[in-house]
Parts: structure tokens; C-alpha cells; sequence
């Protein structure tokens, strides 16, 4: 059991900047150390795990807190006086019911003290049938419907309390029925007890307020309303046929939330006359078609009308919202790099890694190394292997699959938020991934599962530690710097060095990178599967990033119809090859096969003896390179780019080198490649010659340069044979030459600032 764990406020902080550390553990206390990561395979068979620690006024003994995290979406409506004189009320809404036959009750609309003695409560009952439950001076009283609605169907809901009476009502009706529709109920109870007002807010998408909000809703929720008094039937069929209930019942209008309004932020707006804002919390997913989808357009933005609905889900997280334990104040003479805060206590360990980055705007350095944190951020917490249910993972693997701790851990414990490659409790995708919480995939030594070995962090940090064994003066940041920033991030440097597996990319990071290129600027792909997904940082949230899988690419949940564009920023999600933006066009190479059995080795091409890429082979004599690494074996494998002139790769590129010995089915063809299937057409690697990764050279019209080497197990031959090697010998030609080469005088001044 991990019994120690922690986040940072932030990824990334400079000389000076303050950084915060949330910690939660059942242990009494834990000592505390700044460190600074320079390796993080543990292998015998390479350099070891490497760290150094540091002097800093962060570092202590702190006494231990245990903080929960609190996962499930909901909107909260503070408490005011239009809620709390209600006597007789209607409360209606569309509701899109995902897992009915959870076996536990699920709020849609709720504004019951916490006791349950006051106020009222409309629901799913245990057996996933519509509930009202009303509190008054005797016990809780409930009418159900008694029939439980069918799963991912839309119905029209309603609980009517008459207070003269004592009467109340419950209307479930389904939006498309079928002959004698069992589940098409009104069901009435009499000698209901009074509704009494209380102090607590009103919750959509749960069944109690706030601290310990519990019996979420899984579904969608579209234009819920409360009325002051009890409708008539001819006024439910009125609003049931789509009758704006302002016009309907204008003196009787308490709240009618329209969650099509300001869906890209938080705030949830009702445009009653009350004006009863609420704020959504945990994220749930907006941007989702409502009852009304007719399927005529696709983007939310030009039909705003037909998305009025929010999935809630009860395994939704945004932020842990943890108390800080301890801080830090960066200091002025720490050099750029990945550190972490080293965390300990008996045999329990938690490292929480951050990147400091250089002072200024000048560069105190000709290299600049860009860590791919949006996709250490999409991949945070992955539990695919728990989604493959009975199958073996060897069957995918080609290999027994070993699991890291964390992941034993992930797998029992679903309240520390999914990754965007898991799918919720009701089976949908996860589309947002929140950084504010623990990461436990996101550390120096997490052996990832499916390559059996490094991945993510621990294989970037290969790049750090040869960086530091050829005494390379480098400075590192993360994507998001470059999202913010932009392409003055990294205008002044000669160089730029991508991670292993930049593969989630935002439209501003595509943007800069470009400019960076064109304006004279070296880059160097040492990864695979890079710049793949359109992805999303949420402006108002920028610790949150939005990633919509689409109906192509190489994906682990695929979106429904109409939800393919981005609540957060309102762009198409899916590939950027289908917006034309394919890897290609920047790097030369795109994804085009994955596998994980083993890596295997590149043989050089005939273009590779042309004088003008001579450069990057000199001092190698061998034919193949890389048939050896950390990563599987060899230096290609994992995920696999290739050059494509149609997909964009530019017609002066030179590809100076191929894998080989892909001669296994376990390597697939990218999907989205496959047009049609026939029966004499493969798509492993053993018969399909595009199971391939290239390594690429090409310049750029404005005196810059590109490197790509088209795999993600690339960094991880970089230390073999005591950093002796032919992928560390062209890696360095590489880089050196793109030092020697310094842009035009008329450049360096205009990057510096002269």
C-alpha cells in the first residue's frame, strides 16, 4: 500500500518563485529533501538510479496528515432565500441515466439538510427508478416511480409536492417510448409531510452539500428547473414539448439552469428571474449533446441550444484541494534541471518532481530541453490494464506484463482521478486530466507496464543524465512554458531537445515550435508518437487539459457522436494530422506502428553516405545502430514515426536510417492508416513495411535544421556501454554540429533582444 503521497502546485517555477507541497499520509511523520533528478532507471545494465540532494530550508522532518480526496462531479448553488420559503414546488429536468443499476441512490436535484429532516431531494432510488424524497417535521418520506429507467436513454423527469394537499408526485417519461413502455410511470404518493427550509446549498449531479458530498449522479443533466408551486399536467406536457418555462410560468419560476451558457467556463447560469448561478466543481464534462441533438452540426458553438445538458460522473476529479505541508523559495543559484521533492519514512518513499527554469529571458545556454508534461499529465494515473478486464495483457504485450506498485495501487483506489486513457465508472471516456492532485505514474523510478521498464519521466531523464555525462550546458522546460509563452520561450536558443514521447500538443505549442524552425531554429525529436493529439489547456483552469479522442487514431475510448469538440477552448479535438497538421509537416516523421514486445535496431540507408548528412555518422563505422537499451532491448520500439511525403514530410528530407526486425505481429500498423480490410493484407510487423521508425535530417529555409529519430526507446540506448555507443555518437554529431552552426548574426541579436 503507498501510505505516503503528494502533488505541487506547480510544474514548473524559476529562480525566486515559491512552490507549495501537499502531502497526505497516515504515517506520524516524514523527513523531506530537495533533490535533483539526474537518472532514473534502476537497471543494472545501465547507469543506475542518480540523484543529488540539496541544501534547502524546504528540508525537514514534518509531522504526517492524512487528506482524502474527494472524487465526483456536481454544481453547487449557494443557499438563498428563493430556496429556503419554498412550500409547494416542481422540480424538473431531462435526464440522461448512465448506470441506473449502480445499486445506490444518485441526486439529480438536491436541497436537503445534511440529517435528512429538512427540504426535498429528487433521484435515483437504489434500484434506478426516479425517487423524490421530502423532509419535514416527521421522517424522510419517498415516492418512487418503482421501475427503473433503461441505461443511456433520455427521460423527462419531475416531482410535484403540493403542501395544501399533502400530495406528491413523481413524472418519469421517457423522450422516445416504446409500445406499453414499462418504464413511462406517474406515480403519486398522499399524507406527505411538509417541506421545512434549511441552511444547506442546493446540489445538481449529487444527493448531499458539501464537505462530504456523496451518492453522485452518473448521466447527463440537461436544463433542470424548480418552480414554486405545483405545475399542472397540462404544464408538464408543455415544457415537456419544449416550452420555455420562463413564458410558461413566469410568476412560478424559482431557477432554470441552462447549461449551454458560459459551458467553457465553470459557472453554471440560471436564467430564471432569481439568478441562481451555480458553480460546477470536479469537473464534469460539458460540451455534451443534450435531449434536443438533432445531429444537423457538430460544434457546440453554432447550436449552443442542443448541448443545454452536463455529464456528471461520480469518479471525476479536478482538484485534490489538499492544505500545503511545507514550501519552497527557489534559489537564485540552482541551475535549470528536473528536481523533486524526495519524500521518507521507514521503507515508505514519494518523489514530487518539478523543473526549475532559467533566470531571465537571456540563455544561459545554447541547448534548451522541452519535457513533455502534457503528456506525463494525460497519461497521469493509467490504469488501462485494469480496463483489459479477463484478457491478458501478455496477448497485447507479447510478454508477462509487470506492474508497478502504483499501479496495484491505481487499480484499488479510483478516487486519486483517471488518466485520459481510462474510461469512467458509466463506461464513457475521460476527456479532462487534472495535474493538482498525486501522480503516481508522474516519478523517477515508476516502471511503466507496458514496455516493462522506463517510460514517460524515468526515460527522459536517460536524456538529462547524458546531457550531464557530455557536459552539454542545457535548461529545461515544460510544455506547458510553451503553451504560455509561446515561441519568445525559446527563441535564444540555438537548440531545442524534445522528450521521449511529446505526444499531446497544444494548438500554441505547434505554433511556436513552428516559428522556432522557420526562423533558424535547430530541433531535435529524440521520441516517438509526438505532436498526435489535439489538446486543450483550460483557460480558466490551466492545471486542467482537455484531450476529445474523435472516431480515429490509435485510442482508448472513442467520443460520442456530437462531442468531438472541446468544452474548454471550443476547437476540434482528434488528430492534427485531420486538421492538417500532421507530425510530419514539423518533424519529418508521424506515428505509424507501436508494439511492445521488444525494440529491435536501424540500418543506415544509402542517403546516409551523402556528404552533406556525413556530419551526423562520423566516427560510426556499424551498418546497424541501436541494437541494444534500456527500453526493450533496443533504440526502435514503443511507438514508431515515419517519413511521409503525403502527410507533409518535406522534399529535402533525408532519411538516414530504418529499423529493421519489427518481424512480429505484436507491432500494428497505426489504425488510422487502415483504410478497409482484406484478407491478404497484414498490418503487424512482419509482413507491413511501414511497421517502421525513420530517422530523419532535413534544413530549413530559414537556416534552422530538424532531427528526428522516429522512436521512443531512442534516449534509452543513449548510456549503453558506459555512453559508448553508436546512438550516443550520433546523438552528440547532432548536437554539436547544431551548436557549431550558429544562426545569422541578424537572429542572434533579434532572439537576445538587441
Amino acid at each position: 500500500m503507498l501510505n505516503l503521497t503528494g502533488y505541487a502546485n506547480k510544474l514548473s517555477v524559476g529562480p525566486g518563485d515559491r512552490i507549495r507541497f501537499m502531502v497526505s499520509t497516515d504515517l506520524p511523520d516524514y523527513e523531506a529533501t530537495i533533490v535533483r533528478l539526474l537518472h532514473g532507471d534502476p537497471s543494472p545494465s545501465g547507469p543506475g538510479f542518480k540523484e543529488q540532494a540539496l541544501e534547502s530550508k524546504a528540508n525537514g522532518r514534518y509531522s504526517g496528515q492524512f487528506q482524502p480526496i474527494l472524487p465526483g462531479s456536481y454544481v453547487i448553488v449557494p443557499t438563498r432565500q428563493e430556496l429556503q420559503s419554498l412550500e409547494s414546488l416542481t422540480v424538473q429536468a431531462w435526464i440522461f441515466p448512465t448506470t441506473p443499476d449502480l445499486g445506490r441512490q444518485q441526486g439529480i436535484v438536491t436541497a436537503m439538510a445534511r440529517d435528512g429532516t429538512k427540504g426535498f431531494a429528487l433521484g435515483l432510488g437504489k434500484d434506478g427508478d426516479l425517487q423524490f424524497v421530502v423532509g419535514g417535521e416527521a421522517a424522510p418520506e419517498a415516492v418512487s416511480t418503482g421501475v427503473a429507467m433503461r441505461a443511456r436513454e433520455w427521460y423527462f423527469v419531475a416531482a410535484i409536492y403540493n403542501a395544501a394537499a399533502g400530495t406528491a408526485v413523481v413524472v418519469q417519461r421517457p423522450l422516445k417510448p416504446i409500445p406499453n413502455d414499462v418504464t413511462d410511470v406517474v406515480a403519486r404518493g398522499d399524507q406527505v409531510g411538509g417541506l421545512l427550509a434549511n441552511d444547506e446549498p442546493l446540489i445538481l449531479g449529487a444527493g448531499t452539500a458539501p464537505p462530504r458530498v456523496a451518492h453522485h449522479f452518473n448521466g447527463k443533466i440537461d436544463s433542470p428547473r424548480i418552480f414554486r408551486r405545483s405545475l399542472t399536467e397540462l404544464e408538464l406536457d408543455q415544457l415537456r414539448a419544449g416550452i420555455d418555462p420562463v413564458q410558461l410560468a413566469p410568476e412560478a419560476i424559482v431557477a432554470a439552469w441552462d447549461p449551454s451558457c458560459e459551458l467553457d467556463t465553470d459557472r453554471f447560469v440560471d436564467v430564471g428571474p432569481g439568478g441562481l448561478h451555480g458553480t460546477a466543481v470536479n469537473m464534469p464534462t460539458r460540451a455534451v449533446t443534450g435531449r434536443n441533438w438533432t445531429g444537423r452540426e457538430v460544434d457546440w458553438r453554432l447550436v449552443p441550444e442542443e448541448y443545454a445538458a452536463t455529464h456528471f460522473h461520480d469518479d471525476d476529479l479536478d482538484d485534490a484541494g489538499w492544505q500545503h505541508d511545507f514550501e519552497l523559495s527557489v534559489p537564485d543559484e540552482w541551475p535549470s534541471g528536473i528536481y523533486a521533492a524526495r519524500l521518507q519514512s521507514g521503507e515508505a518513499e514519494e518523489y514530487i518532481p518539478f523543473v526549475v527554469r532559467p533566470p531571465g529571458k537571456n540563455a544561459p545556454s545554447h541547448v534548451a530541453v522541452l519535457l513533455p508534461t502534457m503528456t506525463y499529465q494525460a497519461y497521469a494515473n493509467e490504469r488501462t490494464v485494469s480496463q483489459l478486464h479477463s484478457a491478458d495483457p501478455s496477448g497485447i504485450l507479447g510478454k508477462p506484463a509487470t506492474l508497478d506498485p502504483a499501479d496495484h495501487f491505481l487499480i484499488e483506489h479510483p478516487e486519486f482521478g483517471k488518466s485520459l486513457y481510462d474510461i469512467h465508472t458509466d463506461g464513457g471516456g475521460c476527456c479532462y486530466s487534472s495535474r493538482l492532485r498525486p501522480i503516481l505514474n508522474m516519478r523517477p523510478k515508476h516502471h511503466m507496464w507496458t514496455v516493462g521498464g522506463s517510460r514517460h519521466l524515468r526515460a527522459d531523464l536517460c536524456l538529462i543524465d547524458w546531457l550531464e555525462h557530455e557536459k552539454i550546458s542545457y535548461v529545461v522546460f515544460t510544455d506547458e512554458d510553451l503553451h504560455h509563452e509561446g515561441a519568445d520561450l525559446i527563441a535564444p536558443y540555438r537548440t531545442v531537445i524534445t522528450g521521449s514521447h511529446p505526444e499531446y500538443c497544444t494548438a500554441s505549442m505547434l505554433d511556436a515550435l513552428s516559428e522556432y524552425r522557420n526562423g533558424g531554429g535547430r530541433l531535435m525529436y529524440l521520441g516517438g508518437n509526438g505532436f498526435y493529439w489535439v489538446t486543450s489547456v483550460d483557460p480558466a483552469r490551466p492545471h486542467v487539459i482537455e484531450v476529445r479522442r474523435g472516431h480515429s487514431g490509435s485510442r482508448a475510448w472513442e467520443s460520442l457522436p456530437g462531442e468531438c469538440h472541446h468544452s474548454t477552448t471550443g476547437e476540434m479535438g482528434g488528430l492534427w494530422r485531420h486538421r492538417g497538421r500532421a507530425p510530419q509537416s514539423l518533424m519529418g516523421v508521424g506515428f505509424t506502428a507501436m508494439g511492445w514486445d521488444r525494440s529491435s535496431h536501424y540500418t543506415r540507408t544509402k542517403e546516409s553516405y551523402d556528404p552533406e548528412v556525413g556530419f551526423i555518422f562520423e566516427g560510426v563505422t556499424d551498418e546497424d545502430i541501436g541494437g541494444f537499451g534500456l527500453v526493450m532491448g533496443g533504440a526502435a520500439g514503443d511507438e514508431l514515426d515515419r517519413a511521409d511525403s503525403l502527410l507533409g514530410t518535406p522534399a529535402n528530407a533525408r532519411v538516414v536510417a530504418s529499423s529493421q526486425g519489427h518481424h512480429s505481429d505484436f507491432y500494428q500498423h497505426v489504425v488510422e492508416e487502415v483504410v478497409a480490410n482484406y484478407a491478404n493484407e497484414s498490418h503487424g510487423g512482419v509482413d507491413n513495411p511501414e511497421v517502421r521508425a525513420d530517422v530523419i535530417y532535413f534544413q530549413t529555409p530559414g537556416g534552422g535544421a530538424v532531427f528526428s529519430v522516429g522512436s521512443i526507446s531512442w534516449v534509452g540506448s543513449l548510456s549503453h556501454n558506459q555512453y559508448d555507443n553508436n546512438v550516443s555518437r550520433i546523438t552528440e554529431n547532432v548536437l554539436r554540429s547544431f551548436l557549431e552552426q550558429p544562426r545569422s548574426d541578424r537572429q542572434e541579436s533579434a532572439v537576445l533582444g538587441v
